[in-house]
């Protein structure tokens, strides 16, 4: 049964029913120094059934294969990885998949106080682009640095399995050394553009995840980023190939297919909470981008 708030993806319920009900396992999931847990992606599939419709993550996801082949929808992005690179969702950011893949390797789940407690302070975060919602989920290592993140990784895992977060300033040491070599591989998503095009195209991007319900307008986003609406338009098509409005409108499909599938709320309501008050352009809309219509979007995800 559907509720009326929209569901998110529960680190919880995930853990009981691969862990079981353990004693630490309250320990495990959350303590005072954040959310981690981490375990081989094989093990994963095992409980995990598909498709996974479009879901909001609350935490930070890495996957990093070993073997074989990943594919996921990252916002409206598709993606696939396969040996030796690495996939990450960030927090906040809509993903969605819908099949089973031969894959091996890690998969970690961990939130910003995870990274930034003790041991490390909030600057680290700045440090990883990767983890920001319009970062570059896809990333490929070379040479050495692929045997290193292997080692690093393991060394993680071994110890999480075998205890936990006992010694968890061990653990995110490891786990933070592991960010850091995906960081010295890491590129950003840009066809073009200078560092400060760069920059104004990241803050776009920031701005219509957080500001989508309220605002579907190019001339909105300049002025909140303090550029003319043409200048914002031909950065954001210069750095990314698309337009600014491309990115707008496929944010906002993004958000109605998460409402769609979590929520029960009418095709007006959402399109209503969304800030469109036309509900046939809301479909019109829809269906350019999806090919369907919103009530048959919802009536194929419930088939499945």
């Amino acid at each position: 049964m559907k509720s009326d708030t929209i569901k998110t993806f529960n680190q919880k319920e995930f853990l009981s029913k691969f862990m079981g009900p353990a004693p630490k396992l309250r320990k495990m999931i959350k303590d005072d120094q954040g959310r981690f847990f981490m375990v081989p992606v094989q093990d994963m599939i095992k409980i995990s059934q598909v498709p996974v419709p479009p879901t909001r993550a609350t935490t930070h996801t890495l996957i990093y294969l070993t073997e074989g082949v990943a594919s996921m929808t990252i916002g409206f992005q598709k993606v696939r990885i396969r040996k030796d690179e690495c996939l990450v969702v960030a927090a906040g950011q809509v993903f969605s998949y819908d099949k089973h893949e031969v894959n091996r390797g890690f998969i970690s789940n961990f939130d910003d106080d995870f990274l930034i407690s003790r041991i490390s302070g909030k600057e680290l975060l700045k440090e990883f682009d990767f983890l920001n919602i319009w970062g570059n989920p896809v990333i490929k290592p070379k040479g050495n640095t692929v045997n290193y993140i292997r080692q690093t990784l393991q060394r993680v895992l071994d110890e999480y399995q075998h205890n936990g977060l006992t010694n968890v300033a061990l653990i995110k040491s490891y786990f933070i050394a592991a960010l850091c070599e995906l960081n010295t591989a890491y590129q950003p998503i840009a066809k073009s553009g200078s560092q400060v095009a760069l920059t104004l195209v990241n803050g776009f991007k920031e701005a219509i995840h957080k500001y989508i319900k309220e605002k579907h307008h190019v001339a909105d986003y300049a002025s909140l980023l303090h550029v003319s609406p043409n200048h914002l338009n031909k950065t954001v098509k210069s750095v990314t190939g698309k337009p600014a409005s491309a990115w707008i409108s496929e944010t906002l499909i993004t958000e109605a297919k998460v409402m769609l599938v979590h929520t029960d709320h009418s095709i007006s309501e959402i399109a209503t909470a969304l800030g469109v008050y036309d509900q046939s352009y809301f479909s019109r809309l829809f269906k350019k981008y999806e090919k369907v219509t919103p009530l048959e979007y919802r009536k194929m995800i419930d088939l499945s």
